[in-house]
This record gives C-alpha cells, structure tokens and sequence, in this order.
C-alpha cells in the first residue's frame, strides 16, 4: 500500500500520423452493468484504428480483479488491455487511471495510475474521490492531446442518481470532454425500452443533451419489430437510436469480469465432440484474471466447471485453484465448503492440482501476513507444496517473455523450450521450506531471470506465479493430452486457431455494420469514412 497518491504518467507519447487539432472524443454509456459498453468500445477502436485514425480507449474507472500488466510495469484493467489491443497501440496507465479492485465484500484496493494506492470501504473511498478528479481529467486530457480520436467508456449506469455527486466516470466526464454520448440497452435483460428511457428522463438536461443516439444491443430475432418503439421513443426524448446489435458469441474475446461465470456448456453446439475430459475450477469470490482460462472453455472435449461447493465437485481429471485478490480470505472459503478436503482426496487419488498465483500460495505450507496486506497473521494452506508465502506491503507486477527450461514438466507433460508471454500481479513471496529440491517447473525470463514454478515429485501438483501460460496453445494441449493419456481416451483435434485480432475485426465488422457509423461520425466532428 501508498500513502502518497500519483499525479502524472509515464506513459509514453507517440506522433500521430492523422492528427486532428484535438483529439476527437465519444463516449459509450450503459443502462446498467453488462450493458456492452465494453464490446462496443473495442469493436469502435478497432474501427477508428482500420479507417487509419490514432485511437485509445479511456475508462475513468473500473471495477474488477480481472488487472492487465503494461510494458512499465503497473496495472490497469484487462478490459482497457484488450480495448488497446482493438486500437492497435500499447496499453497505458492513462486509459485506465483509477482501477478498484474488491478483495472482500465491503472493501477494495484501489490502483491509482497503475500503482495500489489505498484500501478503502466504500465510505472512504467516496471521501476521497475529490482527490481522482484531477488525475482523471489529466489522464484523459493527455490521450486527448496524444491521439486522434478517444473512445471513452463509461460504469455502471450514469443513472445512479444517490452517488450523482461521487461520479468521476460517467456524465462528469462526458462533459469535460464535451463528449457526444452513445447509451447502450442490453435488450437480453428485458425492458429496454423502459431503462433507455429511464436514464435519459433522470439525468440533468445538460448531461441530456450530450445524450446523441441510443444503442440497442443483444438482440434475437427481426430488428423491425422494435420500429414502433424506436418511434415513440425520440418522441418523448428527441434522441433516435442509431443501432441494433445482434446477440454475439464472444468466446475469443477476453472477458472483462468474472461477474458472468462461464463453462463449456455455454458454447455447446450439436457438432460439438463429446466431453472426455473434466477440469474443476475452484469459483473463489475473489477470483482474479479468470479470463485467462477461456482457451481453456475454448478446447474441443475440455469441460471446464466453476465449482463452489463440496456437492458439485465430481471427479475431475484436473483441479485448479485460480488467482485471488484475497488468498486468504478464499483459503478459508474454501474450508467453509469443505472444498480443501475435496481437493485434497483428489489429490490422494492422483489428481492433478494447478494453483496460479493465490491458488499457489494456497497449496502451500503457510501463508504469513506480517504487515497486514490481508490480515494480520496467517493460516496454513493445503501442504500439497512445500513453500511458505510471505506477503509484503510491496505488490509485484511485471511481464515476463518466458521459456520452458531443459525438460521441465508441467502436470506430468515433459515440455523442451516452450516460450510464452506471461505476467505478474501478487502481494506475495514464496520460498522453499525444504532442502530436498523438490520438482521445479523452469521458467527463463527474457532478462535472464529464472521463474520458478513448484512442482510435486510427480509433477502432478504445480503451481506457478505466472499468469498466461494455459494461453500458450502447445503448452495447454501438451497438458490435455497428457490428461487424456491417463484417463485413456483420445482428445478431439484442437479447433482452427484464432487470433485475438482477428476476433476484433469480426466484431469491428458485425458491431460497427449495424450502427449508423455515419452519424457517429458526425456527431464527432469527423468526416465519413469506410476502413
């Protein structure tokens, strides 16, 4: 934790190629949470970036566990990450100046600028949100001054009129920038019309007016059955709305949260090869970075299970306990639901156990808190690996170009320099509590620095501080593969590889060929043009 709060970047500056006088702004506002806001800024980055413009995407502030690692070091939100990768340009601090993440149900750290700056419940933090403004404004203003066009999103609902005077991320923003606003209704949830209308009817008139189209998104069926109420609805707010989205299967795409628990059976289809092999993962309340496990859901045969308590756990050929924004907190969760003892039987059976960074430190001896990161004191974690976890008032985030050294295993699968981009988020330390050198899963940096990840004798218990590596296709596969070899069955081939860039541009495609670009564009300021 920091005591004292940053005030500028580092960010590094580029020279625009189409620079307009100022950047160009748009900002896209929700109805509610899960509204798209997400998916629409990056399929309209994506879409600035073909048509040659210099674009960033912006959020004030997010809320999530799901944290991204930028080249400097320091985190922002996987979500303004993934929109970067859609604007073509390296995520900075700037896009994401103010991230919170939960690490229990009433309080949440809160990243400034990529650096932890406090712990606060939500009392507090409002207390001190006087204090963001500046660094959200200058964040924005210095996009602004870097790129040709900002894609700013926005949280939640602008409508939250109780936290109105808190707001340092929806309309607040909107008019700093003089932002022409797009506000998104997720139809799938029901009553549409209603929570369009809704918002638009609360907001004050000035915040009204930069109120330009709305956006329907989600939707099933033949979008002209929603004319008449598209009618009557700029009838009673002057506002036309400009798109309806199709629903859209996101698989290749980064989730922004794990709010929305996914498993297999999500993208089940009647050409799908049948389930052979079974993987638990355990559904920790403060679960960080789940997205990483989506090629994982994506694997042909491969069942993947969010398991949260002892009666769904099964018997799966793997277990794995994820990352957490609050280890200990989740340790004792996982007692409560008697999962550690579950996890343990499968391990004395054979099982293999992967724990990623908290899920790490839980499989080890003991988990120590001297400066009160969590919780002064500690507890002791499953003693499936023999290391002890010190936390340190310090977090660690950093990249790592990683390469698997000599004939390390992973999960019993003997691998030979397999290289993969991976990174670091932990408050943590873990060392050996032997001097039997137990199984190490060998990780070289690109500066030299050896990760090691600890291993059972078997190598059927793993866990590494790394995350990224079940992202790596060989890596994965030779994993299932080996998993299928001991259940003796045959893993389906893997799919056609895609690539996250080429999901954008479908979604670019499908997102941005049904919305009105045209008028977009006019209500930016901005000359029609075709990517």
């Amino acid at each position: 934790m920091t005591a004292s709060l940053p005030l500028e970047s580092t960010a590094p500056h580029h020279e625009s190629a189409r620079r307009a006088p100022r950047g160009r702004v748009l900002m896209v506002q929700g109805t509610s949470s899960h509204a798209g806001k997400t998916t629409v800024v990056a399929a309209l980055c994506r879409w600035f970036a073909n048509a040659g413009y210099r674009v960033a995407p912006y959020k004030a502030q997010n809320m999530s566990n799901n944290a991204a690692v930028t080249a400097d070091g320091r985190e922002v939100g996987r979500a303004q990450a993934m929109q970067a990768v859609a604007a073509r340009t390296p995520v900075t601090v700037d896009m994401n100046p103010v991230l919170l993440k939960p690490q229990s149900d009433r309080t949440s750290q809160v990243v400034v600028l990529g650096e932890p700056w406090i712990t606060a419940d939500a009392v507090d933090y409002y207390a001190r949100k006087q204090h963001l403004w500046p660094i959200v404004t200058d964040a924005l203003d210095r996009l602004r001054a870097e790129f040709d066009v900002v894609v700013i999103e926005g949280a939640g609902s602008p409508a939250e009129i109780n936290l109105a005077q808190y707001d340092i991320v929806n309309m607040r923003v909107a008019r700093h920038a003089d932002a022409p606003v797009l506000l998104v209704g997720d139809i799938e949830r029901g009553g549409v019309f209603a929570s369009l209308y809704g918002t638009h009817a609360l907001l004050q008139p000035e915040e009204r007016a930069l109120i330009k189209a709305f956006v329907i998104n989600k939707f099933r069926g033949d979008p002209s059955l929603l004319d008449p109420g598209f009618v009557m609805l700029e009838e009673r707010t002057g506002v036309p709305t400009i798109g309806v989205l199709p629903w859209l299967n996101l698989r290749d795409i980064p989730e922004e949260d794990a709010l929305e628990w996914r498993s297999a059976a999500d993208h089940e289809h009647p050409d799908a090869p049948p389930v052979v092999l079974d993987i638990a993962v355990m559904r920790l309340p403060r679960v960080a970075n789940l997205d990483e496990f989506q090629p994982l859901i994506n694997e042909p045969g491969v069942r993947v299970r969010f398991v949260g308590d002892a009666d769904a756990f099964g018997s799966p050929d793997l277990v794995i306990v994820p990352g957490t924004k609050s280890t200990l907190g989740d340790l004792a969760w996982l007692r409560e639901r008697s999962l550690d003892a579950c996890i343990l039987r499968h391990r004395a059976a054979g099982g293999a156990v992967l724990g990623i960074c908290g899920g790490l430190q839980m499989l080890g001896e003991r988990i120590v808190d001297e400066h009160g990161a969590e919780q002064v004191g500690g507890a002791d974690g499953l003693g499936l690996l023999p290391i002890i976890t010190h936390f340190e008032p310090r977090k660690i985030t950093r990249r790592v170009k990683a390469r698997v050294v000599g004939d390390s295993t992973f999960l019993g699968t003997t691998l030979h320099d397999a290289a993969f981009d991976a990174y670091e988020i932990h408050m943590g330390r873990s060392t050996l509590t032997t001097s039997q050198r137990p199984g190490v899963f060998s990780l070289e940096s690109a500066g030299g620095v050896t990760q090691d990840g600890v291993s059972s004798d078997d190598g059927l218990v793993l866990g590494t501080y790394l995350h990224g590596a079940l992202e790596h296709a060989p890596l994965r596969r030779a994993m299932l593969e080996q998993l299928a070899n001991r259940r003796g069955v045959i893993l389906p081939p893997a799919g056609a590889p895609t690539s996250i860039d080429d999901a954008l541009d479908r979604l670019a495609t499908v997102v941005c060929g049904n919305l009105d670009m045209d008028a977009v564009c006019a209500m930016m300021g901005l000359d029609s043009v075709t990517p």
